[in-house]
């Protein structure tokens, strides 16, 4: 791990300790990578309440309570899905702060959306901020990517609405 990518898993713990905030994750395309990093460092528990990976369209409905026809609708590969996994997050595990990512690591299209396409949300009481990012690279170097911009963004939310 690169110390710039320490230095923001820091800033995350210390931001959110600090502010007593509760985090939770919903994961895709990330697949629990996000996770592992917030957990990286000792002290995680005190902010980080939990994660639900929803790797399949089933999965997002069934634990996350996306609606089918926004799925349907805008794929699971959308900003709309994004933002729809991070508010359930959020409300189904009572924190502050709800953060989700779901895109496509490829190695081919998928919905008519390119190898890359990353999107972020993060859910909070003011409402839900989001992106979408492309990466290039293999599905492991995308993943890493993405996840590292998903907490930089979360340290982005949080230090301009706290």
């Amino acid at each position: 791990m690169e110390i710039n990518e320490l230095e923001i898993i820091e800033k995350i713990h210390k931001v959110f300790k600090s502010k007593k905030l509760k985090l939770s994750i919903a994961e895709s395309c990330t697949a629990g990578f996000i996770s592992h990093l917030v957990t990286l460092l000792p002290g995680a528990s005190e902010f980080f309440e939990a994660s639900i990976i929803c790797y399949s369209f089933r999965s997002k409905k069934k634990l996350l309570g996306i609606k089918e026809s926004l799925l349907k609708k805008h794929g699971a590969v959308s900003e709309e899905t994004a933002k729809a996994m991070a508010e359930a997050v959020r409300l189904k595990t009572k924190t502050d702060f709800g953060l989700a990512i779901t895109g496509n690591l490829g190695p081919a299209t998928i919905e008519g959306k390119k190898v890359g396409l990353v999107f972020i949300a993060v859910a909070f009481d003011a409402g839900t901020e989001s992106k979408g990012m492309i990466f290039d690279g293999s599905r492991d170097e995308i993943k890493h990517a993405a996840s590292m911009s998903a907490l930089e963004f979360l340290h982005e939310v949080i230090s301009t609405w706290t």
